[in-house]
């Protein structure tokens, strides 16, 4: 070979290898759900420290100490190697951990069993972190919930729906309740329905000066038990709790403030009606003062009393009314004066902040404007301001504020994105979490004028990860269409996004799927890294599927109005909106208007069968996970929020329920579910088979045993071999039906 040729050669084989070295990933499913190829990273354990000048943050298998200012390790407060119970030889798997008062103890939890969603039983441990020792809390079972005293002297738990005092000096365990049984009395906790739609799941409260346990009492004798069948072993099981649906009983609530000097428990008075809510309990900056949250059936009034602890007597210090509902949020705080407290409210229009008299006087609002404030993070009683997020800029985008007492509000923190704070002690510094739909989460540590002192995490590395990826274009962008209306007319704009193939040619022709959820207040449309399934609808677009989704009619962000216009009738102005944006989408020149799906989950589940039935003529794919297909057989806080009980409202009920629009059904539709969901019910699913039955529609099923709401844990498989299988379905099913490639 001449010379020439051999550089000819050379230079060839270079190109070559050139344009392989350049050639990108595409997103396999396995990246999604089994390996962790595109999670970002975070700061774990994140804990800012009483002296405001420090936060606790794990690094390397170790809880450090760091300065705010210099960034510097000052301190670790215990190695996870270390933490080896006596008697044994392998350390404890550390799944949470909390300080006391004045930090010198950390309670650390492990070997948790959830029980529902946010609830579950674990092995405590106490750990000193000036002697290093390290004693389990108890040894007569699992613990639920268990909290410091305010000097941290005693913990109190729950076991076995009673609670409990342990004396960390005397090693004394105390049981102060004894009426608890299972599916009847629970104290210290909420009953299903409580954790899930009120958000929480802790029910006793230490006061401040550590003397008294406020803590609530369930009585959900009369409350309906619904069963789920456990496929497990030769003969399967039974698994019984307490579920009431919409119309259906409620536990009766009560709250009781126990002393642990007389040893004695006073009932507080929350008036004669039980059939009501007691949403939310909070010791008040006043001594044996408590503030109770007390709520009507229909979820539309309102009141914060103030009970005596001693006594048990309440008066009313806050009364608001609402003609369609009011939501509750932990978004109240007391000040240290014992003469008001911060409550946001929608009274104007929009969510804000109001300084509310203890005497029960009129209200004054802090923030005001035609937008909504998201998240408020606390008050700084030095500086007199209240800290929040808000969506002033855009109701997909959150930014960071301050307003004093005198309503002057000052801006924080105002990148582009969402924005999400953490505050030190003193509100001197704040971590912020920024991120953008094309940029992973960044944690800032900014001061209190929002000024950047140090980056703590960009995700570097998995930018330059995502740089190896074929990935498409996600494109914001609005529509305005006089189907997108107010009841009274008014003309609305709504915010969306497509995701695009990274070859996306605008003279070809793509199939296009709807991405859903729908439910009140949510939105699918933020730009917010990860939001709404990243990875998996970049993963579509690599097989040439378009993913577009809406913040519909009845979602969050935009005020109490457009918000609240679906009230009564759920899942009618929503599936309007889907049909609209199948419509909309349908006369682009780059979309294939015969191939248009639509995927939901839970609520998403419910529009997603809506579509397929009331939106059949537009919509020819649908993909329903875990929904609801009738509001009779969802829970009663939730459903009657917005709904109103079936006896009361039964054609907003049925009329938007696919259960009785299947004779609608003309395309493809899947619908998947966990029969161990103790959220929405397997029956749901039985429910919608059988209408679709009897007008002799063909569907397709998957079936999930034993699996919840989430389509995870459970049995026998593992979660993400589950999730693989899950969207293994979800894919084939897609690609055969929008793309015409079977078994791909």
């Amino acid at each position: 070979m001449s010379f020439r040729n051999l550089i000819i050669s050379l230079l060839v084989v270079l190109a070559t290898f050139s344009v392989t070295a350049q050639e990108k990933k595409n997103f396999e499913l396995a990246d999604l759900y089994e390996h962790p190829t595109f999670s970002s990273k975070g700061v774990r354990g994140m804990n800012p420290m009483k002296d405001g000048n420090t936060y606790a943050a794990f690094e390397k298998g170790a809880l450090n100490v760091y300065s705010y200012k210099s960034g510097k390790v000052i301190n670790t407060l215990f190695v996870l190697n270390d933490l080896i119970p006596q008697g044994d030889t392998t350390p404890i798997r550390l799944m949470d951990y909390a300080l006391n008062e004045n930090e010198q103890k950390a309670l650390l939890m492990t070997d948790a069993e959830y029980i529902y969603r946010h609830s579950f039983h674990a092995n405590y441990f106490v750990y000193d972190l000036n002697t290093k020792t390290l004693q389990p809390l108890s040894e007569n079972g699992k613990q639920r919930l268990a909290t410091f005293s305010p000097d941290g002297s005693k913990v109190a738990f729950m076991r076995d729906n009673n609670l409990f005092i342990k004396d960390l000096t005397s090693g004394k365990e105390i049981q102060f309740t004894s009426d608890g049984l299972y599916n009847h009395i629970i104290n210290g906790a909420p009953d299903w329905v409580y954790e899930e739609e009120f958000g929480f799941s802790q029910g006793f409260f230490w006061s401040l000066d550590g003397a008294k346990i406020a803590y609530y009492k369930f009585d959900e004798s009369k409350v309906k038990e619904f069963q789920m069948e456990e496929f497990e072993g030769l003969y399967p099981d039974w698994y019984s709790f307490k579920y009431p649906k919409a119309g259906e009983d409620n536990s009766v609530v009560e709250v009781y403030v126990y002393d642990l000097a007389t040893q004695k428990s006073v009932k507080m008075d929350t008036g004669t009606e039980t059939d009501i809510y007691l949403p939310r309990v909070k010791w008040t900056e006043t001594d044996n003062l408590l503030a109770i949250q007390r709520m009507n059936r229909h979820q539309n009034h309102l009141e914060i009393l103030a009970a005596d602890a001693v006594s048990g007597k309440s008066r009313v210090i806050y009364d608001e009314t609402n003609p369609y509902y009011i939501d509750i949020t932990d978004d109240w705080t007391f000040l240290e004066d014992g003469k008001s407290f911060l409550m946001t409210s929608e009274r104007s229009g929009y969510y804000h902040i109001y300084l509310c008299p203890m005497d029960g006087s009129q209200p004054r609002q802090l923030t005001q404007g035609n937008w909504d404030v998201t998240a408020v993070y606390g008050f700084d009683a030095k500086r007199k301001e209240v800290y929040f997020q808000a969506a002033q800029n855009s109701p997909i985008e959150r930014q960071i504020y301050a307003v004093n007492l005198k309503g002057k509000v000052r801006n924080i923190i105002n990148k582009v994105g969402v924005n999400r704070a953490n505050f030190s002690a003193n509100y001197n510094y704040l971590i912020n979490i920024n991120s953008t739909a094309a940029q992973p989460n960044q944690y800032v540590l900014c001061d209190n004028k929002g000024k950047t002192v140090r980056v703590l995490e960009d995700n570097h590395d998995l930018v330059e990860r995502l740089k190896q990826y074929n990935m498409g274009e996600k494109r914001f962008f609005q529509i305005n269409d006089p189907a997108f209306a107010m009841p009274d007319g008014t003309p609305v704009t709504i915010d969306a996004w497509e995701v695009l193939p990274a070859d996306f040619d605008p003279d070809k022709k793509y199939p296009v799927l709807i991405y859903v959820y729908g439910g009140p207040g949510h939105q699918t449309v933020m730009n917010q890294w990860g939001h709404s399934d990243f990875a998996w609808t970049q993963l579509l677009a690599q097989h040439g599927i378009i993913t577009v989704s809406i913040n519909n009619r009845g979602s969050g962000a935009q005020g109490e109005a457009f918000k609240k216009m679906t009230y009564l009738q759920l899942g009618k102005y929503e599936t309007e909106d889907m049909i609209t944006l199948a419509k909309h989408m349908a006369g682009k020149s780059y979309v294939d208007a015969e191939h248009i799906g639509i995927y939901g989950w839970s609520y998403g589940g419910f529009m997603a069968a809506n579509g397929i039935t009331k939106g059949a003529e537009v919509i020819s794919t649908a993909v329903s996970v875990a929904p609801v297909t009738n509001w009779r057989y969802y829970d009663n806080i939730y459903t009657e929020r917005f709904m109103r009980t079936p006896q009361e409202n039964p054609d907003g009920y049925d009329d938007n329920s696919p259960v009785h629009n299947t004779t609608l059904i003309k395309g493809n539709y899947l619908l998947c579910h966990g029969s161990g969901d103790d959220n929405v019910h397997y029956q749901n699913a039985m429910e919608l088979i059988k209408a679709m039955i009897s007008n002799g529609k063909q569907f397709d099923l998957m079936i999930y045993p034993n699996k919840n709401h989430g389509i995870y844990g459970g049995y026998e498989y593992g979660d993400g071999e589950c999730r693989m299988h899950l969207f293994n379905k979800i894919d084939n099913f897609l690609f055969e039906h929008l793309l015409g490639k079977k078994n791909n």
